[in-house]
């Protein structure tokens, strides 16, 4: 065999290990992103769904959130609008999150209908954001 088609057969083994590892890595690593309502069409379409890593985005019921400090553990509800849906999760919670604050929580669907987060992530409040009619720090008025 001549050495270019040995060097051209080399470089095609190695781009298509590299592409293999980096497809396998993106599928592994890869977070659906949803809202309830879609979560609960997900779920209705296939039922396997469940215990399936991913992001949902949505915002906090008022009057839900129940903390336990002795546990570290927060129960709360979220909603889109349309679905709700109990959410648990175990850590400490961001300053800014309160009753009816937007948050995205990573974790899983359970079958009993609990999404279990093992990362919650709040919102910024409206204080860091102008009032109305106040100016811009670029002259744009609000």
């Amino acid at each position: 065999m001549k050495a270019g088609t040995k060097f051209i057969a080399g470089a095609g083994m190695i781009s298509l290990t590299v592409g293999y590892l980096m497809a396998a890595g993106i599928k592994e690593t890869g977070v659906y992103f949803l809202t309830p309502t879609e979560l609960a069409e997900k779920i209705e379409v296939d039922p396997s769904f469940y215990d399936v890593g991913l992001k949902m985005g949505a915002d906090v019921v008022v009057g839900t959130i129940e903390r336990d400090v002795a546990t570290q553990t927060i129960t709360f509800e979220v909603t889109d609008g349309e679905h709700v849906f109990p959410v648990v999760y175990r850590g400490l919670a961001p300053d800014t999150f309160t009753d009816s604050v937007e948050v995205v929580v990573e974790g899983r669907l359970m079958p009993d209908g609990v999404f279990h987060a093992t990362t919650l992530l709040a919102k910024c409040g409206s204080r860091y954001e102008a009032e109305a009619g106040e100016e811009h720090p670029e002259g744009i008025d609000v």
